[in-house]
């Protein structure tokens, strides 16, 4: 079973897969494979410098995703130039990801948690998604507390990517995370033990 874990900033995402991990689930993380997706070397990190700039690379040297988030986030086009540079990438990394843990052991479950899971179009990747959902206002509160980030970045970070009735139409599980993490944890415990 390969399943897709997505939902919007401060959703509860990471929390779930860690929950799922804990239970015996393979995890994939398709933001540390983006990380990973254009380190200094890879194609992906000449074309993201060559679009955007010598600016968004850090003093390591790498591309400064904070610097490249200031430049993207807000403005269509330039969030459609990344991320037609970095999907590709992360695709063929989380397809080889799912591959090998299926080969270790194909009766282990396989995550590829993913934020941009359908907005990518890798729903071909997986079996079943699953959606974790919080209010937008809850998503503001909880990432600005996490992240120290100013709510109209949140806001616009929330404006770029799909809202949550549309991530509801391809979910085949909804994972409310409006209350305490316990709340979400049982629900994932539920889902988990369905499964199983």
């Amino acid at each position: 079973m390969i399943i897709g874990l997505t939902g919007g900033i401060a959703s509860g995402k990471s929390t779930v897969a860690k929950t799922l991990n804990s239970l015996g689930a393979y995890i994939i993380d398709a933001d540390k494979l983006g990380h990973s997706a254009y380190l200094r070397g890879s194609t992906a990190f000449d074309q993201v410098v060559a679009t955007f700039g010598d600016d968004v690379v850090g003093e390591d040297g790498e591309v400064d995703r904070r610097a490249l988030g200031g430049k993207v986030f807000g403005n269509e086009a330039a969030l459609k130039q990344l991320t037609d540079i970095v999907w590709p990438a992360i695709r063929g990394m989380a397809q080889e990801g799912i591959t090998s843990a299926l080969a270790a052991d194909s009766a282990r479950p396989v995550v590829l948690e993913a934020a941009v899971l359908i907005e990518a179009e890798w729903l071909d990747l997986v079996d079943q998604v699953w959606v974790t959902l919080v209010d937008p206002a809850v998503a503001i509160e909880r990432a600005c507390a996490r992240d120290n980030l100013e709510p109209a970045a949140v806001q616009a970070r929330l404006d770029a990517q799909l809202s949550n009735d549309q991530r509801r139409e391809h979910a085949h599980q909804v994972i409310d995370n409006s209350a305490d993490e316990t709340h979400l944890r049982n629900q994932v415990n539920a889902l988990w033990a369905s499964m199983t």
